[in-house]
């Protein structure tokens, strides 16, 4: 997807910007939903958010290819998401509301907008559902061998789909718990691993700077191998939007946004930035084991400690299993926030008891339908379903992006009270967001690897915007 196909319509065209009734359509929809969240369980599913399974697998694959640049790769794409995190936490400060970033593309730019990023990031949660049911399966199987996997990832299935069927507290309660570990495992790391740097820790010598200077330097494979590992880093952050969606079920949402927004900036730069330095500093960056059983295993494995590979995959598990549970979550709430604005079927936004249990139903089943084609589809299906699914991150903050650059000068206009949190250095800073997009869509282009990502992703947005431009002029003409 392009910058310009999210671009303002013109003044006087049929996909014009959307009326005031969809803010009260969203509102009505929330204020069906429980307010079961308490503060510490919005804090917790922001920073815990942040932790997820590619942060301990996948970034394998970026420091295979950047080597110690890869430092540098995740600081600058942590950059960009702090960016978009800010954006979005202005919009839902001023405005909570489920449907999060989507409410906000329509409002700024018109119900088609508001549908295609809505239903695209539907799409993404469920397959997500079931990769990371099938990731946490492989782990289980791993210690009890001849169990099939499916089994597995149909009871993982059944707890979160009960969980999220019962009250929102349950999900929060969850979460809560779920980050906690996940917080306290990467803490762990990055202690011990600064012991090791220091050359404290017993039975270890300072590595000094010789893992960042030697095997072909700090870039060993030229700017070819950081673009590669920049795009693993982009992706890798995936997650954070939970957060915006969530609060509209908390006691306070915009005090929980604003504080979850704040303290981004923190948790990228330890979590992330900070992993990516202790790892590479320790371990030689062309180990084997970074890219074949993940970076974390390696590290804790070159200091010598234990039961390192168990150790990672309890916690892997714990990262997948919470990812699991919150774009159940995430999913059903969208889903819930786009029947509630005429952009879904009725059925599927039924609440009860405080709950959209049919949202919840159909995503836990769509995730689920994502496994069965993993296994009977192995070769053309399921990779393209990975593929359509590969960019669509990236569509939704360029979303957020135009969306927050439309909404601010209304906000400042009509209700500048609202402005709890405000963009950095507006509109440079959201110009520039922009621009860092649009160079990351040319890198995929420009990678074998990812351009068919990119492609699978554009064709689904264009379907999706299309259908939402014929269901927007419908709806107009229907007025008229």
């Amino acid at each position: 997807m392009s910058r310009t196909s999210a671009s303002p319509p013109t003044a006087g065209s049929e996909v014009s910007a959307v009326p005031a009734g969809s803010d009260v359509s969203a509102a009505k929809a929330d204020s069906a939903l429980t307010h079961g969240l308490k503060q510490r369980h919005l804090s917790m599913i922001a920073l815990g958010g942040v932790i997820g399974a590619g942060l301990f697998v996948g970034s394998g694959a970026g420091i295979a290819s950047a080597g110690p640049s890869i430092v540098i790769a995740y600081a600058i794409s942590g950059l960009l998401v702090m960016f978009v995190m800010r954006m979005l936490g202005e919009m839902s400060a001023a405005n909570p509301a489920s449907g999060s970033f989507s409410v906000h593309a329509e409002r700024a730019i018109g119900p088609w907008a508001g549908f295609t990023a809505g239903w695209a990031f539907w799409v993404l949660l469920c397959v997500a559902v079931g990769l990371e049911g099938i990731g946490a399966a492989k782990i289980v199987t791993g210690w009890l061998p001849g169990t099939p996997e499916w089994a597995w990832v149909a009871l993982f299935m059944a707890v979160f789909l009960g969980t999220n069927l019962a009250a929102v507290k349950n999900f929060g309660e969850f979460e809560f718990w779920f980050a906690s570990l996940k917080v306290a495992a990467i803490t762990l790391f990055l202690v011990l691993g600064v012991l090791a740097i220091l050359g404290v820790l017993p039975g270890t010598d300072a590595p000094g700077g010789a893992n960042l200077r030697g095997d072909g330097g700090f870039l060993p494979n030229g700017s070819n191998g950081f673009i590669i590992g920049l795009l693993a880093s982009v992706f890798a952050y995936g997650g954070l939007e939970t957060v915006t969606i969530a609060a509209a079920e908390s006691e306070n949402p915009v005090r929980g946004v604003a504080k979850a927004v704040r303290t981004a900036m923190w948790r990228i730069a330890l979590f992330y930035v900070g992993s990516m330095a202790v790892i590479v500093t320790l371990v030689p960056w062309d180990d084997p084991k970074v890219a074949t059983v993940g970076p974390f295993y390696a590290t804790l494995d070159h200091l010598g400690i234990s039961g390192a590979a168990e150790i990672m995959n309890v916690v892997i598990l714990i990262a997948l299993l919470s990812a699991m549970n919150a774009n159940i979550y995430g999913a059903s709430r969208m889903a819930c926030s786009l029947v509630a604005r005429g952009q879904g079927p009725k059925r599927l936004g039924r609440v009860s008891s405080g709950v959209p249990r049919t949202a919840v139903l159909v995503s836990s089943v769509f995730g689920f339908l994502c496994v069965l084609l993993s296994y009977w589809r192995p070769d053309d299906v399921f990779p393209w379903l990975l593929n359509m699914i590969g960019a669509v991150i990236l569509v939704v903050w360029i979303f957020i992006a135009v969306s927050q650059l439309l909404l601010r000068r209304r906000l400042e206009r009509e209700a500048p009270e609202k402005l709890v949190v405000r963009m950095w250095l507006f509109p440079v800073g959201t110009l520039v967001a922009l621009a860092a997009m649009a160079g990351i869509f040319l890198l995929m282009l420009r990678e074998p690897d990812t351009r068919d990502q990119l492609l699978a992703t554009g064709a689904l947005t264009v379907v999706l915007a299309v259908i939402g431009v014929v269901r927007q002029r419908r709806a107009a003409a229907l007025k008229n």
